[in-house]
């Protein structure tokens, strides 16, 4: 990897951490009239959306960086990471949460794309190359 690389795969790992707060920060959204419109107080979980999109966009460009090696899996483990602290006893041992479907929805959304995406990142960079 040259030395841009490395500051590429930190602010990536970065970007992941901070998802991984926006997403737990705003997962228990309701619309209920406080924030959102007043709808029946149904639950507005479209963290897990972003969470579905984004983290496996992250895995995929630090794979890109060094597609042979875990690298490519940092923003990933890094946004698992920060989920599970701060979902299961967060800062101080508070929940930010209330633990619900939504949490696994979240973890689901953001994890299982991610590996999908990191494991087709590895078997691509192991498969022979047609050299002629």
């Amino acid at each position: 990897m040259r030395p841009g690389d490395w500051v590429v795969l930190v602010v990536l790992v970065l970007d992941a951490i901070l998802l991984a707060v926006v997403d737990i920060v705003f997962l228990p959204a309701r619309f209920d009239g406080t924030t959102l419109p007043d709808l029946g107080g149904f639950p507005f979980p479209i963290t897990i959306v972003i969470a579905f999109i984004t983290t496996p966009m992250l895995v995929r460009a630090a794979a890109r960086l060094k597609p042979v090696t875990w690298v490519g899996g940092l923003p990933a483990f890094a946004w698992i990471a920060v989920t599970l602290w701060l979902t299961v006893g967060g800062p101080g041992g508070n929940f930010l949460v209330y633990p619900d479907w939504r949490i696994l929805a979240l973890l689901a959304a953001g994890a299982l794309p991610s590996a999908v995406v990191l494991g087709n990142a590895l078997g691509r960079a192991r498969l022979p190359t047609a050299s002629g």
